[in-house]
């Protein structure tokens, strides 16, 4: 009997603003759809943090034995500079001023963000569209649309009607914006827009003689409107109807709600029952920005060049750093939050490490059971990854009490522990077991620093002969010494 049957979740569902028992559409099925990224740039780590909470939660629905289409999708076109209806496409904006084709910034960056996925140990999502893919179904989309009377053309960009919607459905129930308050808000049209309301948003865009992306289409050659695309390929994997749309918080409004009356207008239902989202990512309890320099990217994690950070720190390490703090909640990243996770983690592996070398007993003084449910409990409310840890290292405590002789285990309970152990750490939050590599990696530096001393020691008795011969027997094993100002380095060949 798959896990499901006695697993029951509880999902914080944006819409109702409640956690809701999750109940998919069709039972043993899920559908989930998460907002990918726009591929003008070096993915960002709060873009990292956002889908390792999508990443975890796709595995935890297999772990329970659901059967799940994951659709994450890549956007490479349509997408102006600050998600407005005029501007410049952000692709497009890249591939100008760096005089290449911007399918060539597309496919370096969809590149750099599938490699950096995979340093984190991301499973891949089931589907991955692109938006430059599916044209056509954006296309038929705004014909029903405009069919049905909510939405209008002019100047060959059509437009949603807000408004017009609003009248027989509620736009903002995802945000919990009223109508009235945000026209309130809005300032005048300034005359540049064709729009007829402030509040309507581009299905379509007639594209500007200089825009380089455009695409045919019944009312002009031009390009499709940021939010359409989400609606056209969730909708054709999916179904008019799917269990969970996922994203950051900060697409709640307007990209999900957009999502949300485009669906509605099209389809005349909802289009999602559970709606998640991720929390943000700051840093030295601040927000993560270039300009201000309080900023680090992936791979500079994994370095360690980065001011912001003393040393380089494994993808299994920052990995465990995100699921520390839970999906909903903000993380301040931090070199001392770091460290102290790297220390959890190796604790956590070396306890892993270590159950096939336990000596067994006849009894048990741990409840393994009720350990276990423990574990399942915490995943079950609302992926609670944090909880999750803290009992892995209730389970870390009693086998270190194994090893020191004041507890004992069974056979049955050892098996028990141990897949339950694995299954958690290893195949629902996706950890890596690195710690043997690192620890053979420091190992040898040490080895090597000694060496350096042994060998400057030499030199400074003018022994030179012993000198060379520890230069060069490093040389014969593959390590290269450099002398310089500041001292002596090593590099391994």
């Amino acid at each position: 009997m798959p896990l499901y049957k006695d697993n029951h979740i509880k999902i914080y569902n944006s819409l109702s603003g409640e956690k809701e028992t999750f109940t998919p559409l069709s039972e043993g099925y899920v559908g989930m759809y998460v907002c990918g990224p726009t591929v003008y740039s070096n993915v960002h780590l709060g873009n990292v943090r956002t889908f390792m909470s999508f990443d975890v939660i796709f595995r935890y629905l297999r772990h329970l034995g659901y059967k799940v289409r994951y659709v994450r999708n890549i956007t490479d076109a349509g997408h102006l500079e600050n998600d407005a209806d005029v501007g410049e496409d952000r692709i497009a904006k890249r591939a100008r001023l760096e005089e290449i084709e911007p399918m060539e910034v597309v496919q370096r960056y969809t590149v750099d963000f599938h490699n950096i996925l995979n340093k984190f140990n991301f499973l891949p999502p089931s589907i991955e569209p692109t938006a430059t893919g599916h044209i056509i179904e954006q296309i038929e989309i705004i014909k029903v649309i405009l069919d049905k009377g909510l939405a209008y053309e002019i100047n060959g960009s059509v437009y949603f009607d807000v408004i017009k919607y609003n009248e027989t459905k509620p736009y903002g129930i995802l945000s919990k914006r009223n109508l009235e308050d945000l026209m309130h808000n809005s300032r005048d049209l300034d005359g540049q827009s064709d729009k007829k309301n402030p509040q309507d948003f581009a299905l379509w865009k007639k594209a500007e003689p200089q825009h380089i992306m455009r695409w045919p289409s019944p009312w002009s050659d031009g390009f499709p409107g940021w939010h359409l695309e989400c609606t056209a390929m969730s909708t054709k994997y999916l179904g008019e109807q799917f269990d969970i749309h996922g994203g950051g918080m900060d697409l709640k409004f307007p990209h999900h709600e957009c999502e949300i009356a485009q669906a509605e207008a099209c389809n005349d239902k909802a289009p999602v029952n559970y709606w998640m989202h991720a929390n943000m990512l700051i840093m030295n309890g601040k927000k993560m920005a270039k300009s201000t320099g309080n900023f680090i990217l992936p791979t500079e994690i994994f370095t360690g060049d980065n001011p912001h950070i003393t040393k380089a720190f494994s993808p299994s390490v920052a990995r465990f750093f995100m699921l520390q703090a839970h999906y909903r909640s903000i993380l301040d990243f931090t070199n001392n939050g770091l460290l102290a996770s790297e220390k959890g983690f190796i604790r956590l592996m070396d306890a892993i490490n270590s159950l096939d070398q336990l000596t067994l007993s006849m009894t048990s003084t741990f409840n393994i059971g009720e350990w276990r449910q423990k574990c399942y409990d915490a995943m079950n409310d609302d992926f609670n990854t944090p909880i999750l840890i803290a009992n892995l290292f209730e389970a870390v405590k009693f086998i270190n009490q194994i090893k020191e002789g004041t507890a004992t285990i069974t056979q049955d309970d050892l098996t028990l522990l141990k897949n339950t152990v694995h299954s958690f750490a290893y195949d629902v939050l996706g950890l890596v077991n690195d710690t043997a590599t690192e620890s053979g990696t420091e190992k040898l530096s040490g080895a090597v620093e000694l060496l350096i001393q042994l060998r400057q020691e030499a030199r400074a008795n003018k022994d030179f002969a012993t000198s060379d011969k520890i230069r060069d027997e490093l040389a014969a094993a593959g390590i290269q010494l450099n002398d310089g100002k500041e001292g002596t380095t090593f590099t391994i060949n």
